[in-house]
């Protein structure tokens, strides 16, 4: 299992929301590349971008500020949030994200992420978030009638590389991850799942770590590794000793 330290992008700064609420914001660093170099530097494996004024706003919102992130880091990167349609997923490619994370236009044209599985292989994630097991869009604005298992299968038939997995109700909260449905959707499907919101204490990644022959392969970490609640080091040591 992999750590994922995140950076969420509001106005060109790192933020961190509660439970996706643009007016529950918090800013932790007013410089995102010096943040994205100081995760790296701490362990870091792969870093998650959210920009999250493209994810309300349809359209990328935070190009500078990525440019920037990408610019001083050495990991790779995956990066979500207002990317709707091929010509934004190949600028940021070609901007030198490695991957792109798409939500919302997942839902929906779910034949966009069928042409883009194709036309950048092993590039393209879908990012599943949930409020009580429904999918949610537009910047989490939006709960649907559609379950998030059943949407996991309809993309893993399209080829996409991996699965990330919100439960909205735990984002920013530190209540611990949602394991059971985590769980559940992990083995809905035989792709790579990530595990997102909620985290808290180095207990939590044990009980991620206890799943992950499920097919949870990583977890996202913002709020918790900002506040201190967890330190970064120390949990990509302990996903390390499961390795070694």
């Amino acid at each position: 299992m992999i750590i994922l330290p995140a950076i969420d992008l509001k106005e060109g700064r790192c933020v961190r929301l509660e439970q996706g609420l643009m007016d529950k914001d918090t800013v932790y660093n007013d410089d995102p590349a010096a943040q994205a170099l100081t995760w790296q530097e701490q362990g870091g494996e792969l870093l998650h971008i959210v920009d999250l004024d493209g994810a309300f706003a349809g359209v990328p919102k935070n190009k500078a500020a990525i440019r920037a992130i990408v610019a001083a880091i050495s990991i790779p990167s995956e990066l979500g949030g207002g990317i709707r349609d091929l010509q934004t997923i190949e600028a940021y490619l070609e901007l030198g994200v490695t991957r792109v994370i798409l939500g919302t236009i997942a839902k929906e044209n779910p034949l966009l992420v069928a042409e883009a599985c194709k036309k950048f292989p092993g590039r393209i994630v879908v990012g599943i978030d949930a409020m009580k097991g429904l999918v949610a869009v537009r910047g989490w604005a939006d709960v649907t009638e559609k379950l998030a298992t059943e949407m996991a299968k309809e993309m893993e038939g399209f080829g996409v590389e991996a699965i990330i997995y919100t439960d909205i109700a735990r984002d920013g909260m530190m209540q611990g991850p949602n394991i059971e449905a985590t769980k559940a959707l992990a083995e809905a499907i035989n792709i790579p799942v990530i595990a997102s919101g909620g985290l808290s204490s180095l207990d939590d990644i044990r009980r991620l770590m206890a799943i992950e022959s499920s097919g949870v392969t990583g977890v996202i970490t913002g709020k918790a590794i900002y506040s201190g609640a967890i330190d970064l080091r120390e949990a990509v040591a302990l996903t390390r000793q499961r390795q070694d």
